[in-house]
């Protein structure tokens, strides 16, 4: 696993492989960020990256730019492996907490200009995640949440859906927080 892009670009990533985890593909990353390069720009940024896992999606925004990135995750050895990365490649930006992120989302204040997603396959509430960001307001105004999911999970008919794109197995669906959306979705 590496970082793809920005200032801290072919940074290799070698997490435990006793971690619980299921790391997006390097593939799947790099088209992911070349999406969100064409349509929005991560400096001064503030990035929420959801079930974080080994870090990897956190690195990568702040290897592009982004101000502050906030890694959330319930795993203490997932936790424990990304402030010892973060703290290796000396990135400043990024901050970890330990928590599940239904309660996160649920409990917290803080509003995010993207907030990223990549729970595991066999939740069974994925759609909630969405229905959360949404209902406690955790995007700033032309935010945009993109959630990774299987093939079975279909977001296409809900509030603020932007698009679709598929990479093997790996979907990532895209969401946009607009003010045109929010008064056509109350």
């Amino acid at each position: 696993m590496r970082i793809v892009g920005g200032s801290f670009k072919r940074r290799i990533i070698s997490p435990p492989k006793s971690l619980p985890v299921r790391p997006t593909t390097d593939l799947a990353k790099e088209s992911l960020f070349n999406i969100l390069g064409n349509i929005i720009n991560l400096n001064d940024k503030t990035v929420a990256d959801l079930f974080s896992g080994t870090g990897n999606i956190a690195y990568e925004f702040v290897s592009r730019g982004a101000e502050k990135v906030l890694a959330v995750e319930q795993h203490f050895a997932c936790v424990k492996f990304i402030r010892q990365t973060a703290q290796d490649f000396e990135m400043n930006q990024l901050t970890v907490i330990q928590s599940d992120v239904f309660r996160f989302l649920k409990t917290g204040t803080q509003v995010y200009d993207v907030i990223f997603a990549d729970p595991p396959y066999a939740l069974d509430n994925i759609p909630e995640i969405r229905q959360l960001v949404f209902e406690y307001k955790r995007l700033k105004p032309n935010g945009w949440l993109i959630i990774e999911h299987p093939k079975s999970v279909n977001f296409s008919e809900s509030p603020y859906f932007h698009s679709l794109r598929k990479y093997g197995k790996v979907n990532f669906s895209f969401f946009h927080y607009t003010e045109v959306a929010e008064t056509s979705h109350e």
